[in-house]
């Protein structure tokens, strides 16, 4: 039996992570705690749940059924700490209010998941693509699954925040056709304030990987009030232009859809710190590349 890998969810007919029409796989667990993060129900391997207060009409049902004796109050800090993920209380919710947010797959299941669209992602050039959280973080079951896809012929996208093992992940990057790596601020200190790890790790893995092929693609979350000033991004660029072939970044702009999830997780979301960038401030930041003979590149 292979390896059980702890998934998000697979999301079909998704167009901002390559090229063409692609199922990604949205992998849990992540080794960086950005503060903005859209995804903050990633963030870990094991289940959590989400509970969405308004769905709840406190019938009871979950109390009777949690192991653990959660209350009613189920985003208390108390409560969330007790919480084992252990999913009674979505089998016993009839109102969607409390929600799993892993499941467990293995290859062969994702494997039968792309069997309804093969065709299609077959005649369209399209395929699969591997995210997260961090897609890296379950190395194991990564290089089993991407093996299973490239048997199958199907294109391979990863988007990562690039925090990994070269050596680990070299078979999963030889089956992988285009390569998103996040580069969140160039500075070692503002990365490991914001990110909660420093970025030597990530800059040497884009370096060697940039110098070795193409279909490299650095994206840059632009977050108002983190990274978006003209030094950072000036900087980032002739990084690129330096350690790459085929030099290419993409400005991702700020967006706060994943704040609801903070709630729902017992977290704090400080949502004042951070601003999404105007076009106009995207527009000038593009030209800053430009001018350093990185292209710009867009999959939105």
């Amino acid at each position: 039996m292979g390896i059980k890998g702890k998934i998000l969810h697979l999301h079909d007919y998704s167009v901002n992570d390559g090229s063409g029409i692609r199922t990604t796989v949205f992998f849990a667990g992540c080794s960086l705690s950005c503060r903005w993060c859209a995804n903050p129900e990633g963030w870990e391997e094991r289940n959590r749940i989400l509970y969405v207060a308004s769905r709840c009409v406190r019938c009871g049902r979950y109390v009777a059924v949690c192991p653990n004796g959660i209350s009613f109050d189920f985003l208390a800090p108390h409560d969330c700490e007790c919480c084992t993920g252990c999913g009674a209380c979505t089998e016993a919710c009839l109102t969607m209010a409390s929600k799993n947010i892993v499941t467990e797959y293995t290859a062969k299941d994702i494997i039968k998941h792309l069997e309804r669209e093969l065709n299609v992602l077959r005649r369209s050039g399209s395929g699969v693509a591997y995210s997260g959280g961090e897609c890296t973080a379950q190395a194991a079951f990564l290089s089993e699954i991407s093996g299973e896809v490239y048997d199958t012929g199907l294109s391979q996208d990863m988007e990562t925040s690039g925090y990994f093992d070269l050596k680990e992940l070299s078979p999963v990057l030889q089956r992988t056709d285009l390569l998103f790596i996040d580069i969140k601020c160039m500075d070692a200190a503002c990365h490991h304030e914001w990110t909660g790890v420093d970025n030597g790790k990530i800059l040497k893995n884009i370096a060697a990987l940039g110098k070795k092929r193409g279909s490299v693609v650095i994206r840059v979350p632009v977050i108002m009030g983190v990274n978006w000033d003209d030094g950072n991004i000036r900087v980032t660029a002739r990084f690129a232009g330096k350690n790459m072939r085929e030099p290419m970044m993409e400005l991702i702009p700020y967006h706060s859809y994943g704040a609801d999830k903070y709630t729902q997780l017992g977290l704090t979301y400080n949502k004042e710190k951070f601003r999404t960038p105007s076009k106009e401030e995207l527009r000038h930041l593009k030209k800053i590349i430009e001018s350093e003979d990185v292209r710009v590149v867009s999959f939105a």
